[in-house]
């Protein structure tokens, strides 16, 4: 694991004259040095996408579909030897690192379902007017051009995935470019990338820094850019390039709702669990964590030490260990910013139930009730292992309180009314609407993305492939209709 990695420039190995460590947040081993492109390696990773972008698009879709596959079963194969990857670079327990990897192998298997039916072409008559008499429409997708991915690190191999299965699926060449902190995930996927026929040029994986990423971003011959991160960040990004395509999936601070309905013993034990499972699975660095809890007053007190006993039996250790739960955030400093705001919580009255612990990047699941509406916690995407407790009277101040946010990422509802579902689904500004379970569920193959800061378009396999295409239409003149 202590070797230098190459990246790919164009479909090949290269590497560059400089390297950088990638270290464990768990105890600081190396994991790996990462070779970094020159400007030069660069630009001609760009050069060589914007040559190919024609003779791409124009790829049969079963060669697009066979190297898709390819990827999809190879990751099968190699499961445990990326999903230990996954973990020593990541910090990810080892469990959930196994199920990243499952992950993306749906994601590539998804791509090659979509890339054989995608741009199947819709007939429209245009004979319903006179002008039209004779006339048939045909719409086709093409690609926009070569896309730019930008991947983070809290899903190092799933959410590379979801930038480069789209845009092959699509037809679309794509420079990806890894997280800093992970980069060895996403050149996997160009191990086996480059395994398949896909013509030279169609993907490049570029382990750049940050600071060189402004230049790609303004690149010309980059007219799509796909960007998971940070609010700031991404919107850097948009405003900066205004006549691009931009698609943003950015924070959360994603709420579960339990209503009066959901109040058996049984109901309140599996939303207890499902909120402490995922308020701290990956760290609490996922998107669509449960940050808060808006519990009905009906079910407040039952629930409220049930989410408490089941934080506390979450395992915090060793990511490596089968049996642990909770692994350490991504850096010391990331561990720190989360101690300074639950710190700056309970100075303001927020009463401290569970954790509230830093052990260096590791900390405690926690959970706080009666959190004062302005502090940082209450507002911003906390992206650690720590939950929020509310409570509140009846549907209409729940789904207030969930609203009550800059963000609009996902929501779930624990509620057994079909007819609450549907107001929720109505009512809640969101990008997605989850009933009876936590916000934190993703199917890949979905719609996903927010509204609000939570940013701009959609990824799930077939919505990104839309994002990164745009319809064209031929008209047909002079047919018998």
């Amino acid at each position: 694991m202590t070797s230098t990695h190459a990246f790919w420039l164009a479909g090949r190995q290269a590497t560059g004259e400089d390297t950088f460590d990638v270290t464990s947040p768990w105890d600081g081993r190396l994991v790996g040095k990462v070779s970094v492109p020159t400007d030069a390696q660069v630009e001609e990773a760009v050069a060589a996408a914007h040559a190919v972008r024609d003779e791409f698009a124009a790829t049969p879709a079963h060669v697009r579909a066979a190297a898709l596959d390819h990827v999809s079963r190879r990751l099968v194969e190699r499961t445990e030897e990326i999903a230990q990857l996954i973990s020593a670079e990541n910090g990810k327990p080892i469990k959930w690192a196994r199920g990243e990897v499952g992950r993306a192998v749906s994601v590539f298997r998804f791509a090659a379902e979509e890339a054989r039916r995608f741009n199947g072409g819709e007939a429209q008559r245009l004979d319903t007017d006179l002008g039209g008499q004779g006339r048939l429409a045909l719409t086709r997708r093409f690609p926009k051009g070569v896309v730019l991915g930008i991947a983070p690190f809290n899903f190092p191999l799933n959410l590379c995935a979801h930038k480069i299965a789209p845009a092959i699926a699509a037809g679309a060449p794509i420079i990806l470019k890894p997280a800093p902190a992970t980069p060895l995930s996403g050149l996997i996927i160009g191990d086996l990338l480059a395994e398949t026929e896909l013509p030279a040029g169609a993907w490049s994986i570029l382990p750049v820094s940050n600071d060189r990423m402004p230049a790609l971003v303004q690149d010309e011959r980059l007219p799509v850019i796909s960007f998971t991160g940070s609010e700031k960040v991404g919107y850097a990004i948009m405003d900066s390039v205004p006549r691009k395509h931009c698609t943003l999936e950015l924070g959360g601070n994603g709420a579960a709702v339990v209503l009066g309905d959901y109040a058996s013993d049984a109901d309140l034990d599996w939303a207890a669990g499902r909120i402490a499972t995922f308020s701290n699975y990956q760290g609490g660095q996922s998107c669509i964590s449960v940050q808060r809890v808006i519990a009905d007053a009906a079910v407040y007190d039952r629930l409220l030490p049930r989410i408490v006993a089941a934080v506390e039996a979450q395992v915090a250790r060793d990511p490596a260990d089968d049996a642990t739960d909770v692994g350490p955030l991504v850096s010391e400093d990331a561990a720190k910013r989360v101690e300074t705001w639950v710190d700056e919580a309970v100075a303001a009255g927020a009463s401290l139930l569970a954790g509230g612990k830093r052990d260096g990047a590791s900390y405690a699941p926690t959970v706080l009730a009666d959190v004062p509406a302005d502090t940082t916690i209450a507002c911003e995407e906390v992206f650690g292992p720590v939950l929020t407790v509310r409570r509140v009277d009846g549907e209409a101040e729940a789904f207030a309180a969930v609203n009550d946010s800059k963000y609009g990422l996902q929501a779930g509802v624990f509620t057994h009314d079909l007819q609450v579902a549907f107001r929720a689904h109505r009512a809640l500004e969101v990008g997605g609407v989850v009933v009876g379970d936590v916000p934190s569920y993703r199917a890949d193959q979905m719609p996903y993305g927010g509204v609000k800061q939570s940013g701009v378009g959609r990824e799930g396999v077939k919505f990104a492939m839309d994002d990164y295409t745009y319809e064209r239409v031929l008209v047909l003149t002079g047919l018998a209709l």
